[in-house]
């Protein structure tokens, strides 16, 4: 069971403020811990959670995560608060304050698959640079090309004017 979760790790990865996180809540199920316990022992070690490893998500990013997953609405069960968000660095510094194997063996899976994303990404990136480059390539092709061609039928003319002289 807990191979099928974190195979999904991944998916649980979200880009807000242009940083990869994760939520509290999410982080929560996969340690197999309440969210309130989790945000308990975060709120207890407050300065090993500076704002780049961790921070509160804005009622509109809330509300834009809410519509994407379609959770309950507030005052019938649904959150109170505003779910934490945590970094990479975030979710390595929870190791610290959960003290379970379970967590240990989570945040292995969770940092994989942030070293995972990050791999992804780079290959895109490079791709996205290689085909850059074969198109300025392929541009400069052309224009040669083109210079080509026009030379090319500067010497057919000139073939032309000197055959029908002859004639």
């Amino acid at each position: 069971m807990l191979c099928m979760k974190i195979a999904k790790i991944d998916a649980l990865i979200h880009l807000i403020r242009g940083q990869r996180v994760m939520l509290d809540r999410d982080l929560a199920e996969l340690y197999g811990v309440e969210t309130k316990v989790l945000n308990q022992a975060v709120r207890r070690h407050a300065n090993r959670f500076p704002p780049d490893f961790m921070f509160t998500l804005s009622p509109q990013e809330a509300e834009r995560l809410r519509s994407q997953f379609v959770t309950s609405k507030i005052g019938r069960g649904g959150q109170r608060y505003h779910s934490n968000v945590f970094t990479e660095q975030g979710v390595a510094m929870l190791s610290s304050v959960l003290h379970s194997e379970r967590a240990v063996e989570i945040n292995i899976a969770i940092m994989r698959a942030f070293v995972k994303l990050r791999q992804a990404l780079m290959v895109d990136a490079g791709l996205a640079t290689r085909m850059e480059r074969a198109e300025e390539a392929l541009e400069g092709l052309e224009s040669e090309q083109g210079e080509h061609a026009v030379a090319i039928h500067e010497v057919l003319a000139a073939m032309r004017k000197l055959t029908q002289r002859e004639k």
